[in-house]
């Protein structure tokens, strides 16, 4: 018999990887704003941003800027568990990212101590681009389940929406680049290790007939 990882998130492997470059990067950024105050291309990014903020763009950012709103995606958790069978078996782990995401982003906020670019309280990482990144992460894992088109089409609006409530940050003057980059990274990478432990303990195996069946 041979035994995989059983089908509704994406292959251990991949988990890993994402895993492993997104806290590598997310390290590399806390370390780097740490020891200076402005990135290299922190400024430019940011006005260029700045630049396309017309008042329709920006009404239209502070709308988008919702969809990393912890008050939105805590109790949006439930419809994870509603929309993917896979998140129902292993709720506590769905939920606890959505619990232990706000938590680690604050702490980190206050040891990393960086200020955002037009206030005094502290920025880095981006709380928002990392609510997203963790609850759309979510999606795009358990989004294996999902058969084509549907597969494709969710996991990419989950992406491009991880993507502009990080624009949306730096547009609306709240966070430097790096806060949203460090956002995203901080919040893929709890997505990530959350979608590891979802998998862990739950194999296929596969009979002499060829069938699956699932066991945890």
């Amino acid at each position: 018999m041979a035994a995989a990882v059983a089908p509704g998130l994406p292959p251990r492997r991949s988990l890993r990887g994402v895993l492993i470059a997104s806290a590598g990067c997310f390290l590399a950024l806390a370390l780097a704003v740490g020891f200076t105050s402005s990135l290299p291309g922190d400024t430019a990014v940011r006005e260029a941003l700045l630049a396309l903020a017309s008042p329709p763009v920006l009404a239209a950012m502070r709308l988008i800027n919702r969809a990393g709103s912890w008050q939105l995606l805590l109790p949006g958790s439930l419809l994870l568990l509603l929309a993917f069978r896979r998140a129902r078996e292993r709720w506590y782990v769905w939920v606890g990212l959505m619990i232990a995401a706000p938590a680690t982003e604050g702490i980190l906020k206050i040891i990393i101590g960086r200020p955002r670019p037009e206030a005094a309280s502290m920025g880095f990482p981006s709380g928002h681009a990392t609510a997203a990144a963790a609850f759309f992460g979510a999606v795009f894992y358990l989004a294996e389940s999902l058969r084509p088109p549907a597969r494709p089409l969710v996991r990419t609006a989950a992406l491009v929406i991880i993507v502009l409530v990080a624009a949306a940050r730096v547009m609306l003057r709240a966070h430097w680049p790096s806060d949203a980059l460090g956002g995203i990274a901080l919040g893929l990478t709890l997505a990530s290790a959350a979608a590891l432990l979802a998998g862990a303990g739950s194999v296929v195996t596969a009979t002499p007939a060829g069938s699956r069946v699932d066991k945890w």
